[in-house]
């Protein structure tokens, strides 16, 4: 059973690994941010990469370019706002109409009240 159960970790690691910024790598252990230094791009000191901790170059272990963690990140933190800005204009025409249907609650209110004051005033 727990083989099973790591087994199906390392397969959450795995799918965790490939969206966003991963958080752990296949293996089990943490990943880090990393500048390769031999790799230079244009005028940048070395390209970034979000790696194991206990990276080795076996296929065991998880390296993951910097620019594809971000891209993805900031993709799925862009669909989160679209959703919350969804929800907050659904909310304030959720508002109006409550304002609206207290607004008629008041007329009604007072409609029904000013006969009885009238009768009421009548026979006082």
């Amino acid at each position: 059973m727990k083989a099973h159960k790591d087994y199906y970790n390392m397969l959450y690691f795995v799918s965790d690994a490939q969206q966003g910024i991963p958080k752990l790598c296949p293996c089990g252990s943490i990943t880090k941010e990393f500048v390769d230094e031999e790799d230079t791009y244009d005028y940048l000191p070395g390209k970034r990469y979000f790696i194991c901790k206990d990276y080795e170059n076996d296929g065991l272990h998880f390296r993951q370019p910097w620019v594809m963690g971000m891209q993805q990140e900031v993709e799925r933190l862009k669909e989160r706002v679209y959703e919350q800005e969804k929800l907050l204009r659904e909310c304030t025409a959720l508002k109006d109409q409550v304002r609206m249907l207290l607004m008629r609650v008041t007329e009604l209110d007072r409609e029904r009240q000013s006969p009885l004051r009238l009768v009421y005033k009548l026979f006082n």
